[in-house]
């Protein structure tokens, strides 16, 4: 019997709907988008009509032919992909691919749905299925006009960039926008200059406890602030013999409402600041519980609603819900006479609805069992989230004080704002992050005395404090979301890909979990804002972002919005082709002297970024100077990054647990304390830039050039400052010939991998003699071998024959040496009719102890 053939994007997804629909339904994933532009080639007529050609994504024709054969066996065709653009233009390629080749009346007899819900429900999937819809050719436009914007900045502005600076660069439409906000803060902070204030704080007596702290506001009715140290010792010395009294006391109710339930950009900031949870992260977990979990004989269930949102909007069954839980699990006293509404941005779409729990009757604590860890932190601060959106506000009762001191001459005023909580409302369930401590948090940290109008007060201690104006802070990864969403730069489901797609070209760093640009960062900024002005302004970008939203309304056709854009963008390509600086060809004199001939150095761009070379260079000269040293640049210190700006701990972004320092064998670096679960780790020298040390001895080899002490991967060595033309490399020798070509000498090395020492030959790889124990040239008094080994047991240092077979009982067992392909074993191997066996051991005595004075 043919049955119905239902399409998404995930296989959780269809696990979860498929037990909802029956056995007249056949669920199967399309694994995401199934079509897209060619990689090969624009794919856009930008001579024409802005024609697009979109073609079966490369290692999706096999799912492609499976669901095309699905297709001809069923009696219709439901098309489920997620409820947002993105899911509209899946559905839309996917009724293009399984319709394709059909006769007229085969085709005209398949019907092909539109099915969309917000959340995986019994309820919301069947209701679905009650009331399909045609697809919705206005939100297919609007998502093919971002795919056609991006490609067209993608491929049109990032050969400049590998012409003009270096191969394998990009330019995103918006990932330049927000690497723009990141390089005009660094630059803020670069810039800014500190400045001098002092506070005066006044540890006051009243007739009861507690004492407490007010703080000077002016002389007089005029606010006054304090710049220097010199005015801060005349206000405090006036003050040493003042009259202190209570001017006015204000008291007042104060009133907190609750936030309202998460959109998409509050869900990762609350993720950033409570969990210490990437935004990338953070969505990948959203979208596990959105499709459903796995709840023993329930089955797999839909947690929560479709996680990417910018609207406010609950639907009346879930807020009828909540308000029931409310009212039964903490009483009447926090259930509001009427629901709590909250009012959405204006660009919002108000067909999805908040993220929110599926069913908040499902307590975290009552699922926990089921969940991961991470699932379990993000579906509780869901479920918190919503269930105090509709609990009644927190009440504070507040009380703000003047106070008088009076010396001879002036009066100083002095206040102190104290703030009790009355009734927690909303706060017994949750409370919205912040960014930083607000006059809230100094209100409720003041606890007050009784206190009247005129009464006298005892100056316990006066205490004066400097401080200096602070430049505003590096952008996190919430802050950061939250500035992209307030300038209206990208959308709910952009945040995610826009931030992790500037981390990984390398256009950023995160030093103490604040992002910084790299130099590359800061040159193709630089190149890309001063030549294409407007395309990648702020201003310009939300704009765009509009008018997406209208084409998806159906306000504005696609064709038109492109075409308006390209008019301004191909204009600035024009000009950026014809005058845009060329940093490969960047030769910037500076004031610095070759360290080898004296002439002065250039700075040059090459692949690793900026360098200082001999500005006597020349390419067609082989005689000519060819010293160069890498340009440490001034961005942030890595080396202090272990100590964020904002005395904050670090936390993993993995886990979210708190990083610590700790030192390896390759110097210092931050691990999570949740090892072994979690093993990530972040050097604290990566992108570190350390300059070369000249040293006065000279290079063995060419015996010309001066040795340097360089720092590479695997730390310290010494090398000859004419390299590439000499690759001497020092090597540390211990004084004895290899026993195996009897030509070259022993040196000590550190392998790749592990960072373990050993021992081999110099003339390697002519000689492939290893050892892993240390080689003592004495010869065995056994068996005439010409050298010993030195080991280290638990049992005391000896020196023992390489032949020998015996092993201490605290000694590990070596691992074979694996042989080469195609050999039977290396070449220092010996044949084992050859191989002497002796049991030749010698302890070495211990240093006697140091007498000490």
């Amino acid at each position: 019997m043919s049955k119905s053939l239902v399409i998404v994007e995930s296989p959780a997804k269809a696990k979860t709907i498929n037990k909802y629909l029956g056995k007249d339904y056949e669920v199967e994933a399309s694994l995401g988008h199934i079509k897209d532009l060619p990689k090969s080639k624009l794919g856009v007529d930008l001579e024409g009509d802005f024609e697009t050609e979109y073609d079966v994504i490369p290692g999706k024709e096999k799912v492609v032919a499976k669901l095309k054969k699905m297709a001809k066996d069923a009696i219709a065709i439901y098309l489920a992909p997620d409820p947002d653009r993105e899911g509209e233009a899946i559905a839309a390629h996917l009724a293009e691919e399984l319709t394709e080749g059909f006769s007229k009346k085969k085709k005209n007899g398949i019907p092909v749905h539109r099915v969309t819900f917000n959340e995986i429900t019994k309820k919301a999937v069947q209701e679905a299925f009650l009331h399909p819809r045609e697809i919705d050719q206005n939100l297919v436009d609007a998502q093919q006009t971002r795919r056609v914007l991006d490609r067209i900045v993608g491929y049109q502005v990032s050969p400049l960039l590998w012409d003009k600076v270096r191969r394998g660069l990009s330019a995103g439409r918006v990932q330049t926008v927000a690497l723009r906000l990141i390089v005009e803060r660094e630059r803020e902070i670069k810039a800014f200059e500190k400045k001098e204030y002092w506070t005066i704080d006044a540890h006051l007596g009243a007739a009861k406890p507690p004492a407490f702290d007010a703080r000077f506001v002016g002389r007089g009715d005029e606010k006054t602030e304090i710049p220097n140290g010199e005015e801060s010792k005349k206000i405090t010395d006036a003050l040493e013999a003042a009259t202190w009294t209570v001017k006015t006391v204000e008291k007042k109710e104060r009133r907190r409402s609750a936030a309202p339930p998460f959109t998409t950009s509050k869900l990762q900031q609350d993720g950033s600041r409570k969990l210490r949870f990437s935004v990338k992260r953070m969505m990948m977990i959203a979208q596990r519980l959105y499709e459903g979990v796995e709840l023993g004989d329930e089955g797999s269930v839909g947690l929560i609603t479709y996680m990417r949102t910018d609207s406010v909007r609950v639907s009346n069954d879930a807020v009828t819900e909540v308000r029931e839980l409310i009212n039964s699990a903490y009483g009447k006293e926090f259930l509001p006479e009427t629901p709590n509404v909250y009012k959405s941005k204006k660009e919002a779409q108000e067909a999805h609805e908040a993220i929110r729990p599926t069913s908040a009757a499902r307590h975290p604590d009552e699922i926990k069992k089921y969940l991961g860890e991470d699932e379990y932190k993000v579906y509780k601060l869901i479920w918190q989230r919503f269930v105090a959106s509709q609990m009644m506000p927190a009440v504070f009762d507040q009380t703000g004080v003047d106070i008088e001191a009076k010396s001879a001459n002036e009066t100083f005023i002095f206040r102190v704002t104290g703030s009790v909580l009355k009734f927690e409302g909303f706060l017994k369930v949750y409370e919205e992050s912040k960014e930083g401590k607000d006059e809230e948090d100094e209100a409720l940290k003041h606890k007050l005395p009784p206190l009247e109008v005129g009464q006298k007060l005892t100056l316990k201690e006066i205490k004066p404090e400097q401080h200096f104006t602070e430049p505003p802070p590096r952008f996190n990864e919430a802050s950061l979301v939250k500035e992209l969403e307030e300038r209206g730069i990208g959308r709910p489901s952009t945040y995610a890909t826009i931030l992790s797609t500037i981390l990984e070209r390398q256009y950023v760093q995160k030093v103490g979990g604040k992002f910084s640009p790299t130099e590359t960062g800061l040159v193709v900024t630089d190149l890309l804002v001063k030549n294409f002005a407007e395309i990648f302004d702020p201003a310009y970008t939300a704009r765009l972002e509009e008018e997406l939203d209208e084409i998806g309304e159906g306000k504005e056709p696609w064709k038109q919005a492109l075409g308006d854009f390209y008019k301004k963008f191909s204009k600035d390509l024009r000009y950026a082709e014809k005058h845009m600086e060329n940093i490969k060809r960047m030769e910037k004199p500076t004031e610095e002297k070759c360290e080898r001939c004296g002439s002065p150095l250039v700075l040059k761009w090459g692949k690793h970024g900026s360098f200082y070379a001999c500005s006597s260079y020349k390419k067609d000269d082989p005689e000519s100077c060819t010293f160069t040293k890498e340009n440490p640049i001034n961005l942030p210190e890595l080396d202090t990054a272990e100590m964020p700006e904002t005395g904050q701990d670090e936390y993993c972004e993995n886990c979210g647990r708190v990083m610590v320092l700790k030192r390896g064998r390759f110097g210092q670096f931050m691990a999570c304390t949740g090892y072994p679960d979690c093993k990530t780790t972040r050097r604290l020298d990566q992108g570190k830039r350390v300059p070369d040390v000249p040293l006065e001895e000279i290079c063995p080899a060419c015996k010309t050039r001066n040795l340097v002490l360089r720092h590479g991967r695997y730390g310290e060595f010494i090398s000859c400052s004419g390299y590439p033309d000499c690759k001497y490399i020092k090597q540390n020798f211990i004084g004895v010939k290899c026993p195996q070509c009897k030509d070259g000498e022993l040196v000590e090395k550190k392998a790749r991998r592990r960072g373990n020492t050993f021992y081999g030959c110099s003339n390697y790889p002519n000689c492939e003699f290893t050892s892993a124990y240390k080689p003592v040239a004495e010869t065995c008094p056994s068996c005439g071998s010409p050298y010993l080994l030195e080991k280290h047991l638990k049992s005391g240092s000896m020196l023992i024959c390489p032949n020998n077979t015996k092993k201490a009982a605290d000694e590990e067992e070596p691992k074979p040496k694996r042989g080469k392909k195609g050999k039977a074993g290396t070449k220092d191997e010996v044949p084992a009719a050859s191989i002497v066996k002796c049991d030749y051991v010698k302890a070495i005595p211990a240093p006697e102890p140091q007498e000490v004075a």
